[in-house]
């Protein structure tokens, strides 16, 4: 039987350093500081609950952050 994988090791990163950011720059800085998915979402998007290791939401009003969490 094979052994279940181990997820990679999230970076140590706060989602709030992002609040505030034009969303193409905070993009970029997630994209540098090692997340692997960055998804930037409009307010009140429907979106499903599952938790993806490595996965920064941006939630964008006006091109900025407004809200930034992991999963």
């Amino acid at each position: 039987m094979a052994s279940i994988p181990t997820p990679s090791a999230e970076p140590d990163d706060s989602p709030d350093t992002y609040v505030g950011l034009a969303a193409d720059r905070a993009e970029r800085l997630a994209r540098e500081r090692g997340w692997a998915t960055v998804r930037a979402l409009p307010p009140g998007a429907i979106i499903t609950m599952e938790y993806r290791v490595g996965r920064l939401n941006f939630e964008v009003k006006g091109g900025r952050v407004a809200r930034a969490w992991k999963g």
